[in-house]
């Protein structure tokens, strides 16, 4: 099928329905419409393991499942079960269930570094909650982040530093800074410039690329002798990297630490984790100021915890962690070598840790482009790949991984094409896919 056959009207018709009643149509802008290419953004009908079907019934093999929180597949039985456990012994209560005690336990166990947890729905919480923690710890009112890393939270602090500003108080934006990843000079520079006023430095402790060797110990030695406090965001390290994360890969330890995403796989929770002697302070056993740091009802809801453990114990008993990183190898490899056949390589470029792998679409003078990143995923869909990035599920397969290697061939070569064109317009058959983060609609 091409990517004009593809056509989706269903899919065309229910992406009408939510703009007209949900704002973007998407309830999380990184899944909008704006995101794919013009009249092909699938709107799903459900899916299993590694595959979603679409409501004209389309087969995809996907990447990226729910914006990478999806990291053993969908429904699986050793989470599902545990969630159809609970269902039907209730799901909030006016006390703590004692889910809540055996959940704690679980992720303590599961990541050693924290001695303290407590969870939330969503990961914008837990990172304000570390945020309002680090200020109420140290009395300073600055929020130094990584430059270098697109999200953090919904919430003010961060949603100032970027384009889509509109409506935050700039009294608010100035409060945030920025300091550059992998940069000890410029972020210690950063920290004497505002000496004494940075509460706290929040960044992912890896991404695309690996931590320089001792930038990560470095940083915590900068906030120690600096007085702030070191946020690790472990979203997406968390589990990926490994069962402890980040921190527990590279053997640095953070002050506080957030977690999501895949802790549930799919199911909506989030941890923020750190210090007993920071955490207390939004507990009950201290003297001091009280920090509202989460309250929030469905915050422990039962089903979801049980989730949780069930993910974590999958993740330590079946080495889910080394089983991502294979399958990423593997898939790289394939992509790597197809755009290499067609000529492509150094246009169609794979990169990141293989459990989170991303793509980067370069054009004729190998800069970024939107219209070949249409153009690609134009001809992915096509072939029933629907692979924002390349981020792997451990429920994928060799055949999975050989589909997708193939029609990612398939799709170099319409992209060779566009190159010698130099336009790729006559195959993106539409305007282009465009960033989240942009300041007009």
């Amino acid at each position: 099928m091409n990517a004009e056959e593809l056509g989706l009207p269903r899919s065309r018709q229910a992406n009408e329905r939510l703009h007209a009643m949900v704002p973007g149509g998407a309830h999380t802008y990184a899944k909008g419409d704006d995101q794919y290419p013009e009249n092909l953004a699938p709107v799903i009908s459900h899916g299993r393991g590694a595959h979603v079907w679409d409501v004209d019934g389309n087969r995809y093999v996907e990447y990226g499942s729910g914006l990478r929180s999806v990291s053993l597949g969908h429904a699986h039985p050793r989470v599902t079960e545990a969630v159809r456990r609970e269902l039907d012994r209730g799901s909030n209560f006016v006390r703590p269930s004692i889910l809540e005690v055996e959940a704690a336990e679980r992720f303590l166990a599961t990541v050693p570094t924290a001695e303290m947890v407590k969870f939330a729905k969503n990961g914008s919480d837990a990172t304000t909650a570390a945020v309002r923690l680090a200020r109420a710890a140290t009395g300073r009112p600055r929020v130094a982040v990584c430059a270098d890393h697109p999200f953090f939270s919904v919430d003010d602090w961060f949603i100032g530093t970027t384009p889509m500003s509109a409506g935050i108080p700039a009294a608010t934006n100035e409060l945030t800074v920025a300091f550059p990843y992998g940069d000890l000079a410029a972020t210690e520079e950063l920290l004497a410039r505002h000496e004494g006023e940075v509460a706290c430095l929040i960044l992912e402790p890896a991404t695309h690329t690996e931590p320089p060797p001792g930038y990560l110990a470095g940083l915590r030695e900068l906030a120690d002798r600096h007085g702030c406090v070191l946020v690790f965001d472990e979203m997406i390290t968390g589990f990926r990297w490994s069962e402890a994360g980040a921190q527990g890969l590279y053997g640095v330890v953070p002050d506080l630490s957030t977690f999501g995403k895949a802790l549930g796989n799919g199911f909506a929770v989030a941890a923020l984790a750190g210090r007993r002697e920071l955490m207390e302070l939004g507990g009950l056993r201290h003297s001091g100021d009280r920090v509202f740091l989460l309250s929030t009802t469905h915050g422990a809801e039962t089903h979801a915890l049980a989730a949780a453990m069930a993910v974590q114990s999958t993740y330590v008993e079946e080495g889910v962690t080394a089983r991502l990183h294979a399958l990423g190898d593997r898939l790289a490899a394939g992509v790597r070598e197809a755009a290499a056949s067609m000529g492509v390589g150094d246009h169609v470029v794979v990169r990141g840790r293989a459990s989170n792998l991303v793509f980067a679409t370069l054009d004729e003078e190998g800069r970024p482009s939107q219209r070949y990143r249409t153009l690609f995923l134009r001809q992915l869909l096509a072939g029933g790949v629907l692979a924002p990035s390349f981020v792997v599920s451990s429920a994928l397969g060799d055949a999975d991984l050989d589909h997708t290697v193939d029609v990612v061939a398939e799709a170099c070569a319409v992209y060779r094409k566009a190159l010698d064109a130099a336009d790729p317009t006559p195959w993106m058959a539409g305007r282009p896919v465009k960033p989240v983060f942009r300041r007009l609609a």
